[in-house]
């Protein structure tokens, strides 16, 4: 008799999912399902919506017949992930936490514990992404501890494995696995890589999983459900008034509550404005938040970011980045935006630089720029530093062209 692998499968009580763990219990493992609580959260009528969760998650698990284990990470969703986003917000950031979520929580924390109190052989999501690996060769791997020295050994036979989208290209997913660990890819299962969510949704029927079906999709920030971003905010930061400015004659407008409580490219909410005005940047010295009068306004259109130490998902960067420092590949910044052709120019201090071929609207400090070459996403890195916008470089340009005008207009005889 054969040897059973035992795979934990993370459980949110949604369908993507019930359905993961549906199909590795078809292919004949042991699957144990686990909730992870990372958040004490009530929603508007104050029910607390991951009891909700919980008990959905138990339920699918109860239909299986699998053993359910609830595991809270509360306290380190704060330390790692929340605390980091409010110090975000206050430098004028705007933070993107599921992100942060999947590198220390999920991918971290959960896959340690899937492995060493749970013993299990694999780790399995309900993501739609897929990887380099068959299921085989996943059990075969084994605990490798990252290098304690600045560079591997050169000698060392490196096989990385390879995170690449799913067969969904509207669902994929590979944008929030962005910054996972190398050590946590090696060791998981996606089990709707090949899946579309309409297949996903018909297998999730025909199994009797209708009480997961009947719920919405979650949208938005896990822990701020349907609550109001700026309420929401302004109950861990101490607001900040300032003022909203023109980004075209630096006339006030009007006042805010904090500039965290605002994103680039959102509306902004001035009172008394007929037109709608639109935020493009802000001054977290002078609390001054700039606003622009139409959606599509050139102040809110740059083509050149650079990004912290870049997180390559194959630990080493590309050999063609290596070698000439520059790449050509494909760039976006929030998920299910369309991809941007770009050069990403590589650091010295392992930061990028990208040049986009086309200007991007509302590029915000504190998303992940996020790269792909084909289907396969190469990694991510922290945006930290804009480049100029179309609005700064046009005044530029009309200054250096009123400069040589006044040069060539020859000086009244006297």
């Amino acid at each position: 008799m054969g040897f059973t692998r035992h795979v934990v499968c993370a459980m949110s009580g949604g369908v993507d999912s019930s359905v993961a763990a549906l199909l590795l219990k078809r292919r004949g493992y042991s699957v144990t399902g686990v909730f992870m609580k990372n958040w004490d959260s009530l929603d508007e009528s104050g029910v607390c919506t991951t009891e909700k969760d919980c008990e959905d998650a138990y339920r699918v698990c109860q239909t299986l017949d699998i053993p359910f284990h609830q595991v809270s990470y509360v306290k380190e969703y704060w330390h790692e992930v929340f605390s980091n986003l409010l110090k975000e917000y206050e430098r004028g950031w705007t933070p993107n936490p599921d992100i942060l979520c999947n590198k220390q929580i999920k991918f971290n924390h959960f896959h340690k514990y899937a492995v060493t109190t749970l013993g299990a052989d694999a780790l399995a999501t309900g993501h739609y992404a897929r990887t380099s690996q068959e299921d085989e060769e996943v059990f075969q791997q084994t605990h490798t501890p990252p290098p304690t020295a600045l560079f591997r050994n050169r000698f060392e036979i490196r096989n990385p494995v390879r995170l690449f989208m799913g067969a969904d290209c509207v669902k994929d997913q590979t944008f929030f696995l962005s910054q996972v660990s190398q050590e946590a890819l090696r060791q998981t299962l996606f089990p709707l890589a090949g899946l579309t969510k309409e297949y996903v949704k018909k297998i999730a029927a025909e199994a009797g999983f209708h009480h997961v079906l009947k719920k919405k999709e979650s949208m938005g920030i896990c822990f701020i459900g349907t609550r109001n971003f700026e309420k929401f905010i302004l109950e861990y930061l101490e607001a900040k008034p300032g003022n909203f400015v023109s980004i075209e004659d630096g006339t006030v407008l009007g006042q805010h509550k904090g500039w965290f409580t605002l994103t680039l490219g959102q509306r902004a909410r001035i009172g008394g404005l007929r037109d709608a005005c639109f935020v493009v940047d802000k001054d977290v010295t002078t609390g001054d938040v700039f606003v622009a009068p139409t959606t599509n306004h050139p102040a809110l259109f740059r083509d050149t970011i650079r990004t912290d130490r870049f997180h390559w998902m194959t630990v080493d960067p590309p050999p063609e980045i290596i070698r000439t420092k520059m790449m050509e590949c494909h760039f976006r910044f929030f998920h299910q935006m369309p991809l941007t052709p770009c050069t990403v120019t590589l650091n010295m201090d392992g930061s990028v630089w990208i040049s986009l071929s086309q200007p991007v609207r509302a590029l915000t400090p504190g998303q992940y720029a996020v790269l792909y070459k084909g289907d396969e996403c190469l990694g991510s890195g922290k945006i930290i530093q804009l480049g100029p916008s179309e609005h700064t470089l046009q005044q530029g340009r009309e200054r250096l062209l009123t400069a040589a005008q006044q040069k060539e207009t020859p000086e009244p005889a006297s």
